[in-house]
């Protein structure tokens, strides 16, 4: 894919950045050759058995649980009362 100008000015808005007139070529060349290094990975043929389940990498079951952990972190606090910090006034 090749990166003209009027696309470059889209990109140049949407990223709300300003490109120097001067960097513009190269910053076409650079997206271009960025570009067309990800058409390549997307050519890439990739066999059917790495999408088998055996080769996937076991996963802990998602699962909320109460870890306690607010009153662990709570019981080492300075002050605390009612499952909140107690810190000094600072603003009168």
């Amino acid at each position: 894919m090749r990166i003209d100008d009027a696309l470059l000015g889209k990109l140049e808005r949407l990223s709300m950045l300003h490109i120097d007139e001067n960097k513009r070529d190269d910053m076409q060349k650079q997206l271009s050759e960025i570009l067309g290094f990800v058409e390549n990975i997307a050519t890439i043929e990739v066999p059917q058995e790495c999408f088998e389940e055996q080769l996937k990498n076991p996963l802990r079951a998602d699962e909320p649980r109460d870890a306690h952990i607010a009153q662990d972190v709570l019981a080492h606090a300075p002050n605390a009362q009612e499952n909140f910090f107690i810190v000094p006034k600072i603003i009168e």
